[in-house]
């Protein structure tokens, strides 16, 4: 089973969401690892690797967890967020540029430990 590492603020920031969203965020990541489908994950189109994310709804509210699963020999964690836009289901651009940088630290990090 793949470990699952966190870049950046992102385990800190998942202990900031409702406990419900947490936990759906958690558990998808394990079925991940499980390399079993959950219904809550989707690609993430626009980049070189195999980005993935998990949609969690709680009250109206969305928030996402983005992660890498085909970089070295983790599931890394780039980005979690609640989305902030009212319509449209586009990640922000502020976001997506936090998602290309921690993918590029992670890419250049892994490159430098070879």
């Amino acid at each position: 089973m793949q470990e699952v590492a966190w870049l950046g603020d992102t385990k800190e920031q998942l202990t900031q969401f409702p406990a419900s969203v947490s936990r759906e965020i958690g558990y998808a990541l394990f079925r991940e690892q499980e390399k079993k489908p959950h219904p809550a994950i989707s690609p993430l189109k626009g980049f070189r690797h195999t980005v993935r994310e998990i949609r969690s709804h709680e009250r109206g509210d969305t928030y996402r967890a983005v992660y890498v699963v085909n970089l070295g020999d983790k599931i890394y964690v780039l980005h979690v967020f609640q989305k902030k836009s009212p319509k449209g289901s586009k990640t922000p651009k502020p976001d997506m540029e936090i998602i290309r940088k921690r993918l590029q630290y992670l890419e250049h990090t892994l490159k430098a430990e070879k």
